[in-house]
């Protein structure tokens, strides 16, 4: 299977969004087709979700350490490097084991503002047999900006990372 970002790069995400997150998700496939290691695959995962997605201003992933998050592949401004579990959108989607999605980050009384650009959050555990591996963090600076398309769509380009590392 070959990669090619112009796949993705013409959708309409506003009309189209299931058929864009189809084309996103096999271009995650065969990009990391092949490939197990865990930091290149999230390097290049978080690089197409960046820049197939509209308004976005941080894409990326924090690695689970076994006491708490730690930066790691990302696209946007320079981030927070260490989440504790018992804050933050981060933490509580690494603690839960559940994804996270908030349309105003400023609701959220422990948030931690990396980016302070950023209004809204969508955070999906990384989970391999049980464990958490880390979590896929995406921010924008629009209030309200993940829907159910994108949540289902992200989810599935996660589960394309962990697949590839199992």
């Amino acid at each position: 299977m070959s990669f090619d970002i112009r796949d993705v790069a013409g959708v309409d995400w506003s009309e189209r969004a299931d058929e864009g997150y189809a084309a996103l998700i096999e271009s995650a496939r065969a990009l990391v087709a092949g490939e197990s290691d865990l930091i290149a695959n999230a390097a290049n995962l978080s690089s197409l979700v960046y820049h197939a997605l509209p308004r976005l201003n941080w894409v990326g992933f924090y690695l689970y350490d076994g006491t708490e998050l730690v930066v790691g592949p990302f696209q946007g401004k320079p981030a927070c490097v260490r989440i504790p579990l018992d804050r933050g959108v981060c933490g509580a989607a690494a603690r839960t084991r559940s994804t996270q999605r908030v349309p105003d980050v400023h609701a959220v009384p422990d948030h931690i503002a990396c980016d302070s650009e950023s209004r809204s959050e969508l955070v999906v555990p990384l989970v391999r047999d049980g464990e958490l591996i880390g979590v896929f963090d995406l921010d924008s600076p629009v209030p309200d900006r993940f829907g159910d398309a994108d949540q289902s769509g992200l989810e599935a380009i996660a589960a394309v990372l962990v697949d590839a590392v199992a």
